[in-house]
Order: C-alpha cells, then structure tokens, then sequence
C-alpha cells in the first residue's frame, strides 16, 4: 500500500472518532428529560408521556341570598340650617353658648342691651294706664248723663258729646295697648333665642360690639338627624322607584372615602326627585340618617351604598376565579371526569363582599371552578385538584416566562 493511501486511511479514522466523541458529548441526560414543569419526556420506547397534572386550587359554586346594591358619591347636608341674627341693634353684651356647643331650641344665645327698649316700654305702659283712667272718668260721667237725659235736664247734644269721649279714649287706650305690646316685643328681641336645635357654628360678633340686624351672631345647623342627597344614572330610576313601591324604605348607607369602610348606617331613602336633570342625565335622591354619634358632618363628601334588591339563590364563587379576556371574562372549570379545565365563559353580576362575586350567566350549582394556580393552564389541561385552602407552590421564574410567552397576544389575565 502507498504513502498516500496509508495518510488517507489515518485521516478517515481520526474524522470518525470525533465524530462518535461529539456525539456522546452532546447526549440529553435522562435527569434532563424528567424535569419538572415538561410537556412530555421519551418513554423506554422513545415515544412521548403525558405531562404532570397541574395542581390547582379549585371551590365549588356556592349559593346564596345576594344584595343588589347602588352606589354613588353622596354630600352631607344638615336637616335644617339657620344663621342667627338679631332683630333689633344695640349694644351685645353677652354670648351664652360656646362655638361647636350643641344649643337646644328656645335656648338663650345673646344679650342685647335692654336699657332704651324697657324705657320705651315704660312709658307706653304709662301712658295706657293714664287714658285708661280718664276713659273711666268718660263712662261715669255718661252713666250719670243717661239718668239725667230721662228727667230732661241733659240735652241729646250734650249726652252725645259725652259718648264721643267715651269712644276717643277707648281708641286712646287700644292704642296704647298696641303700642306697649310693640315696646314689649321689641324689648324681647334683646334676647337672642335659638329658632332650632344643632350645632353652633363660629361666632360672627364678641361682646362689646354694637350689632344691627345685619350682623350675624351664629349658624346652626340641625345634624339629628342629618340628610345625605346623591345622584343615580337615569336608567336606574326605574329600579329604585318599583323597589321603593314595594312598601319598604331602602336601606342606605355611607362609607369612607376608600368605600370599604362604612361610617354611618340606619340610613333610609326620603326621596326621589321630581326630575332629571337633562345636562347630566342623573337625578338625586335624598337619604335620613339618624347620625346619633356625630358621624356624619354638613358639606362631607362620603361614599354611598344604597340596598335596592336581594337575588334569591344566587350563584357566587370567588372574584379571583374571574379572568378576563378579548372575548370577556371566563373561569377554568374543572370537568372531574378527567381532571382537565376548560374555559367556560361567564357574565357577572353584584360584587358580594370584597372577595366573591355573583354570576348571572355561564355556571349552574355543583360546577367547581379553578381560583389558584391559572397561569399554567390552557384548555384541556390535566390538573390536580387541590381543597379551598391549599395553594399551589408559588411558580418559578422559568414558569413565569413560560406563561407570559403562551398568553402572550391572547389578550388573558386575572379579571379586576
């Protein structure tokens, strides 16, 4: 044999060692192919197994009585407000509540000098005493005039002059009542009396200071009970006017400003308004609370929840079972024949609490819906149901991405 071919033969040999070599090297490790989490691995016979189910955390839909309630932004107005001012000037000598005092009706607020009032008063009660006198001087004299006239000795001219007195001073002495009576209302007006009970306000004037019937003493404002007045779409009038007929008052309440919390209950529904106003397309309503610890404050902006209905028997399962996707929002449905999910759309309805919502369309009673774990689920999944209360172990990062790279462009996430 030449050279040559001996060099041909030796090159042939070292190509098909590297190549046997490589190939070993680069062999998928049996721990590779049962990793956790893989579609499907080789069997002894090279063909592909099923995955490993899915544990999932899946509850039943429950049934219960549901309250179907409205909600709106609703303002604190007091039952009644009243500024205080005084009837008549003078000097203000005395304030006899304190500012943010509670004052009841008929209490006495201020006092306004008196002095020039009670003389004026005085003087009018004089002066109906003295024409009350001489009026009884004038009866007097005519009854003795009469007895008189009967014997001849007093003209009709001269009895009748005589009645004409009578009469002048008992016009004297109406007038003079009136005129006292006046004096006497003017002087009462020296105490400034509360026309309610509530809360005062501010002051407007201190003591010392000469006030008119301009000034303003104080502001009540009647806060037991206290109103709530918020507006409704139009499309609800309906709604609340057949539930209002049914006999019941509505039940109202208002909540805080995040709407979890509520701060004032008991409330009733008092009235719909007459109309809607065209220029928003809502009318307002008006709402009674008792608001006996004082949780409620004239010009607050509170959130209100507004009871209309209660659905009997509804169907209700977990918000987070919810998902949402191009299409709407669907659950995964457990289907127990096999332990696979399928996505089942659904049509919701009331929130029930913060953590369960009704749905009106999609479920019926005993259907088991899937409420941990749907990120790693696709129709026809196979899972491995899991009780309400066990969670499914948090997902890998590697889970994660795989996930977010399977729904990518689907348009699918957790409802809310």
């Amino acid at each position: 044999m030449s050279r040559f071919w001996k060099i041909a033969l030796i090159v042939v040999a070292i190509i098909v060692v590297v190549a046997v070599g490589f190939r070993l090297m680069h062999k998928p490790s049996a721990g590779a192919q049962g990793k956790p989490g893989a579609a499907a691995s080789a069997d002894k016979n090279g063909g592909e197994k099923e995955a490993d189910p899915v544990p999932v955390t899946v509850e039943p839909v429950s049934v219960q009585n549901v309250p179907v309630y409205l909600t709106a932004l609703g303002t604190v107005q007091a039952l009644n407000t009243v500024t205080v001012s005084p009837q008549i000037g003078g000097l203000l000598m005395k304030l006899n509540f304190d500012e943010g005092q509670e004052v009841t009706k008929g209490q006495v607020l201020a006092e306004i000098d008196p002095r020039s009032l009670q003389a004026t008063y005085d003087e009018a009660a004089a002066r109906r005493r003295q024409d009350a006198a001489q009026l009884a001087t004038a009866r007097s004299n005519l009854d003795r005039s009469r007895d008189l006239a009967k014997q001849g000795y007093i003209s009709k001219q001269d009895l009748d002059t005589l009645q004409n007195t009578v009469s002048q001073y008992a016009a004297a002495v109406a007038a003079d009542e009136a005129a006292a009576n006046n004096a006497k209302v003017q002087l009462g007006y020296t105490k400034v009396i509360a026309p309610i009970s509530g809360m005062a306000g501010i002051r407007g004037v201190d003591p010392g200071n000469i006030v008119t019937t301009a000034s303003t003493i104080v502001t009540l404002t009647e806060v037991h009970p206290i109103n709530v007045i918020f507006p409704l779409p139009e499309q609800n009038v309906e709604l609340v006017r057949s539930s209002q007929q049914r006999g019941e008052p509505l039940e109202v309440a208002a909540l805080d400003s995040t709407g979890n919390k509520v701060i004032a209950g008991k409330g009733l529904l008092k009235v719909i308004n007459n109309q809607i106003d065209t220029s928003t397309g809502t009318f307002n309503l008006k709402a009674e609370f008792p608001n006996e610890e004082n949780a409620l404050f004239p010009g607050q902006f509170v959130n209100v929840r507004m009871k209309v209905n209660t659905v009997q028997g509804g169907l209700v399962i977990p918000s987070q079972a919810v998902q949402r996707g191009p299409d709407g929002d669907y659950v995964y449905q457990l289907q127990p024949a096999d332990n696979t999910v399928k996505m089942q759309p659904v049509t919701t309805g009331q929130e029930v609490g913060d953590t369960h919502v009704m749905i009106t369309q999609g479920l019926k009673t005993g259907d088991q819906v899937v409420t941990e774990g749907q990120f790693r689920l696709k129709p026809g999944s196979k899972v491995k149901p899991l009780k309400p209360g066990e969670v499914p172990k948090a997902p890998t990062e590697e889970e994660l991405k795989k996930a977010a790279k399977d729904n990518k462009g689907g348009g699918r996430g957790r409802r809310g």
